[in-house]
């Protein structure tokens, strides 16, 4: 297994990681430790070294892969390895929760702004620090084998003049969803996720392979000809998009109109005569 945890390492000295995994209950766990030293965002220094491990030649097919974070990048990338066997774990995500600091377990700041300042004592001798106990994390599993039978549903076409290429329509999925954003790349004014983007680009990406003969993607290179249709046609599809969007924001803002209206006007009810 792998543990990629650089900002926790930042605060101790770099041997003290390196020598806890050295003693209980670490010894019968093999332990690759990728910290500050290391250059490179932990996700992607997490897929560079399975890739490599699949490299080698006693590498098992099927090998398991568990990788913990909250990032939706880990799906896209997860999916971009190409692993059969693949499996995210995140934290239940609760709206209007404060989420703590993964530093300092403190909350009101994101770990970026973490000072690692300890927390205040709860009592003289810190004797209700127990009085609230917190509640056990609850986690979500993303089982990329299952998402990777919906989009082979999704994406299978027929009556291609080709073989039908379902891995290669994997990196072209994953790499369409980057038009509706990621941690690098804003979205496009056009393609949101809750208006029906990722659908409205997989019609259209049928359309264009079907016209083109061939795929937006080889290898990480991008073939610009055919994202430029791509382009094209959501283009075409924009003022409607811009149209639709405004008319949904006016009659939202209409009924709460209407609605902070009728509550003002709306007499308290009294007594029966």
């Amino acid at each position: 297994g792998m543990e990629e945890r650089g900002g926790e390492f930042l605060l101790t000295e770099p041997s003290s990681g390196h020598d806890a995994f050295h003693s209980d209950p670490f010894v019968p766990v093999q332990v690759f430790l990728s910290d500050a030293s290391v250059p490179g965002e932990g996700e992607h220094k997490i897929m560079d070294f399975i890739r490599r491990q699949r490299a080698q030649p006693n590498h098992d097919p099927n090998t398991h892969h568990c990788l913990c974070g909250a990032d939706a990048d880990l799906i896209m990338l997860g999916l971009a390895t190409h692993e059969p066997n693949f499996t995210i774990i995140r934290e239940e995500f609760k709206p209007n929760k404060p989420r703590p600091c993964s530093l300092c377990g403190q909350t009101g700041h994101e770990i970026k702004d973490c000072q690692g300042v300890a927390r205040h004592k709860q009592g003289e001798h810190d004797e209700f620090a127990g009085a609230m106990p917190a509640a056990e994390q609850e986690f979500i599993f993303i089982r990329l084998c299952v998402l990777r039978e919906y989009l082979s549903r999704e994406l299978t076409m027929a009556s291609l003049p080709f073989p039908f290429d379902f891995e290669r329509s994997v990196d072209d999925w994953v790499f369409m969803c980057f038009f509706v954003g990621n941690d690098f790349l804003p979205h496009l004014p056009s393609l949101e996720i809750r208006e029906g983007a990722i659908d409205r680009l997989v019609s259209i990406y049928k359309d264009v392979v079907h016209k083109t003969g061939g795929y937006l993607t080889q290898n990480g290179f991008v073939n610009l000809e055919r994202v430029e249709m791509i382009m094209q046609a959501v283009g075409v599809a924009e003022d409607n998009i811009f149209k639709k969007r405004k008319e949904d924001d006016e009659n939202f803002k209409r009924r709460n109109k209407e609605k902070r209206k009728r509550m003002k006007v709306s007499p308290a009810a009294g007594p029966d005569l």
